[in-house]
């Protein structure tokens, strides 16, 4: 006699629920799940395997903190959010410092933490917190829709598309899903409830990102309307042929952060202004009226003291309804800034060829002249900084920490293009870098991307390092062991206290080697002693992790 067939899983509300919403997520132009494993969610994590390689990546990380900021650094990359899935309790916790980054850099992200169904919270039972809220006001929607019901299957659908359009505007950001399920935990699926005809969302969305015209755009070009003019473009300045169009038919130096794509070596681009505004007297003899701020800002902060001294009229664009004002002195433009810039070149005209210009282009060119050859022999962060954004292959992409890295590429990289720059700095946090880089590498594992980050970030995100080896990515990790929090040597505390009492509270020397950590993960590993080292291990270009 032939052996009896185990029966399978029941079908099950609960494996119906999550199948639809991974379904109508997919129909959204969701394409990666990030998945903590867990027993509470089960049933999610199964709907989301089962559709993984159906229109869908699947990655697993052991970790929670490092799967919330690979989800990150998957929406950083791609500009949709990613679904990401825990288990109830503390794991939902771990999440916060990705949700707080997303929150506040206006990155699209699905967060969905599992839950105990009510009759077990507030009775001990374990693996147990309160969720309900548990991201406050960095989310741009939370809900609880409550234990999976049959008799709403009809809002299934509409649940999942709204989370997704709500994370992506019209302000981008992470949207709260915490779904509590009861037993059994693994199901099979019933028939979905009818999607779309087509294919299409459930929801019809047509989000704008403002637009500037009549009276509104007449009264912003008279006040935009002066030859000592600067644009500063930061992370989310738009198209940067826009941007340089504008240039060019004002005149005005384009102060460019690398985030913003406009670091090209166009001749209104100044790559160098934090150099430059660190001499006082050009620093003074070049103080602008007006400023048109797009996007975030840079991470210089001489440029932004420069900038409140001035006493310019400041102009900030940005397409999402971001407050961005930490000096409370702009004049603030909700609009795309791409838009926006080709509308002000057909309207402001005049300062182009002007001396205004001509001293920015010479000053900036000396002033790369002078970087070149303080950077080309000793292998010092600058040097590392600058020798990697410009060695890295056309089509790459670059992740930057915080803390020095992040301020060594914007003082020190030269205007180039082909190279995307992604960094943390909507909370400016050194943790969950590493993990935001291989986010970044898993939006496209074909593409070469690098991180550069001290040796301190690194440690704090070891993590990240877990099953990195299996993964299928094209990442270059460049650690700079200084042995610490080598930012804190150029602020106040370092002249203010002993020595003995500086090292212990803001140096902070780990005394781990990065090198032997990275190979206990069973990563490649190069200790590199000089720029040409350096060099040939950028250019060593393979698939796969490796650390120099």
């Amino acid at each position: 006699m032939a052996a009896p067939v185990a029966p399978g899983p029941p079908v099950t509300v609960a494996a119906t629920f999550c199948a639809t919403l991974v379904d109508e997520w997919i129909r959204n132009g969701v394409r990666h799940a990030v998945v903590a494993p867990g027993s509470r969610s089960t049933p999610l994590a199964l709907a989301l395997a089962a559709r993984a390689g159906d229109g869908l990546a699947l990655h697993v990380f052991h970790d929670e903190r490092s799967a919330a900021f690979a989800a990150l650094g998957l929406g950083r990359a791609t500009g949709v959010p990613a679904v990401l899935l825990c288990t109830s309790g503390t794991a939902a916790a771990n999440f916060h410092p990705a949700v707080v980054e997303a929150h506040q850099d206006d990155v699209p992200l699905v967060v969905c933490t599992a839950d105990r169904p009510p009759e077990l919270r507030d009775v001990a039972a374990p693996q147990t917190i309160d969720q309900s809220g548990l991201y406050g006001r960095a989310v741009r929607w939370s809900f609880d829709p409550g234990v999976p019901d049959d008799a709403l299957r009809g809002t299934w659908r509409s649940l999942a598309c709204r989370a997704v359009l709500d994370a992506l505007g019209p302000r981008p950001g992470p949207v709260h899903l915490n779904l509590p399920f009861r037993d059994p935990l693994v199901g099979t699926p019933a028939a979905l409830p009818a999607g779309a005809p087509g294919g299409v969302p459930w929801h019809a969305a047509f989000v704008g990102r403002g637009v500037v015209d009549g009276d509104a755009l007449d009264a912003l070009v008279a006040l935009l309307d002066h030859p000592r003019g600067v644009i500063v473009a930061g992370a989310g300045a738009g198209d940067p042929a826009a941007v340089h169009a504008l240039a060019d038919a004002t005149g005005w130096p384009v102060l460019a952060d690398p985030r913003s794509g406009c670091r090209s070596p166009e001749p209104a681009t100044v790559a160098a202004a934090d150099a430059l505004l660190r001499h006082a007297r050009f620093a003074a003899d070049h103080a602008p009226t007006v400023v048109l701020r797009l996007g975030f800002p840079p991470a210089s902060k001489v440029l932004a003291q420069w900038l409140a001294a001035s006493g310019a009229r400041q102009v900030q664009v940005h397409a999402a309804a971001s407050w961005i004002d930490p000096d409370h002195l702009v004049t603030r433009v909700v609009a795309d800034p791409a838009a926006l810039c080709r509308t002000l070149a057909t309207r402001l005209r005049g300062a182009a060829g002007t001396p205004w210009s001509a001293r920015w282009r010479h000053a900036e060119e000396r002033a790369q002249a002078a970087l070149t050859a303080a950077t080309a022999d000793s292998l010092t962060e600058p040097a590392v900084a600058r020798t990697l954004a410009g060695a890295l292959p056309d089509g790459a992409a670059l992740v930057v920490s915080s803390s020095m890295p992040v301020r060594d590429v914007e003082w020190y990289m030269a205007p180039r293009v082909g190279l995307t720059v992604h960094a943390n700095r909507g909370a400016n946090g050194i943790d969950g870098v590493v993990s935001t880089a291989v986010g970044v590498a898993l939006a496209d594992p074909d593409r070469p991307v690098a991180l550069l980050i001290g040796d301190l970030a690194f440690l704090h995100d070891a993590n990240g390092l877990l099953a990195l080896r299996t993964r299928h990515v094209h990442l270059t990790i460049v650690v700079v062991d200084n042995r610490g929090g080598g930012i804190f040597s150029f602020l106040p505390q370092r002249t203010a206290l002993p020595v003995e009492r500086f090292e212990q509270l803001f140096g902070t020397p780990a005394d781990t080697d990065p090198a032997a950590v990275a190979a206990a993960h069973g990563l490649d590993v190069t200790v590199v002693a000089s720029l040409d080292e350096l060099r040939a291990g950028v250019a060593h270009q393979h698939p796969g992790t490796r650390v120099l």
